[in-house]
């Protein structure tokens, strides 16, 4: 039950780095960074779009943290079903 509401919490994120264009810093656990727009994504990998249109498809097993250029707000719960 907890893995099946963090997965719903990483997907809202997600979805809304990808619907409000967010630039992300991809941090990589080898300690390297990617930068660009979140493209789509799905249980297992992340398309990334970088300044120069370039698409990486990232696992999602590789990657450390992904941060905001800016303060993302997440839909309310109730806003979600």
């Amino acid at each position: 039950m907890a893995s099946k509401e963090y997965n719903h919490l990483q997907d809202v994120f997600l979805n809304t780095l990808r619907k409000e264009r967010i630039p992300v810093s991809v941090f990589l656990v080898n300690g390297i960074k990617l930068m660009g727009r979140i493209e789509s994504f799905d249980q297992f990998v992340v398309l990334l779009k970088g300044q120069d249109q370039a698409a990486q498809m990232i696992f999602k097993h590789a990657i450390s943290t992904i941060s905001p250029s800016r303060e993302v707000v997440l839909p309310p719960r109730d806003a979600e079903a």
